[in-house]
């Protein structure tokens, strides 16, 4: 079992697999604004995929750099099958049914939906960049939104300090069960990389061994 603990390392050393650009921006925007307690250090990783992201997380947390390894991805649409995918290769890599629960940060039905949250309470229910480019535009201005490099740095700085604040506050309110259209449990990350108190890394990791 890798060592966990920072050791003489003064940061706790926190990892996050992102499902692709969109999510690894944001996170990266957030890490640029400095909302997050600075006894952290947050590396990312871009899985540039879904379907990439439990190999990706497996060698993350294998090779024992971090204290912890959490996931970023999108639920998309029903039934599911490629984020129940994602949860059920976690759990088999564990060893330790709905574990995956612990460790994966979600947005349903997409990730645009927890970004749109810095500006509107309008709820997303498609993950389709066509059907959600007119309510993008609405609040950032960015016309005919498809997802290309130079429209996701656009609306990364859109991105402040003031509408983390609003977006904090918006997501608190939202259902964390990850089955319905709407939902995210983002607001735990919040809570965590915001925290003067890092026992929840010891918390996850408790669970992951089992204790």
């Amino acid at each position: 079992m890798p060592n966990r603990r920072p050791g003489l390392y003064n940061k706790h050393r926190v990892c996050i697999i992102c499902e692709g650009n969109e999510e690894y921006k944001y996170i990266d925007r957030l890490k640029e604004l400095k909302v997050w307690n600075e006894q952290y250090e947050v590396s990312l990783v871009n899985a540039e995929g879904n379907g990439n992201i439990p190999a990706r997380y497996q060698d993350r947390y294998q090779n024992g750099a971090y204290e912890v390894v959490l996931i970023f991805c999108d639920t998309d649409k029903k039934p599911y099958e490629q984020y129940d995918d994602i949860k059920r290769k976690i759990n088999e890599f564990h060893g330790i049914d709905g574990i995956a629960n612990e460790i994966i940060i979600f947005g349903n039905p997409c990730t645009m939906q927890i970004i749109l949250k810095h500006w509107t309470d309008e709820m997303l229910i498609s993950q389709a960049k066509q059907v959600n480019a007119p309510i993008i535009e609405e609040h950032t201005k960015v016309k005919g939104y498809k997802g290309k490099e130079n429209q996701i740095k656009e609306i990364m700085n859109c991105i402040t300090t003031k509408n983390y604040s609003a977006m904090r506050e918006r997501v608190k309110l939202l259902d964390q069960n990850d089955s319905i259209i709407g939902n995210s449990n983002f607001s735990k990350i919040i809570e965590w990389l915001e925290s003067e108190n890092c026992e929840w890394i010891d918390k996850i990791n408790k669970m992951l061994e089992n204790e």
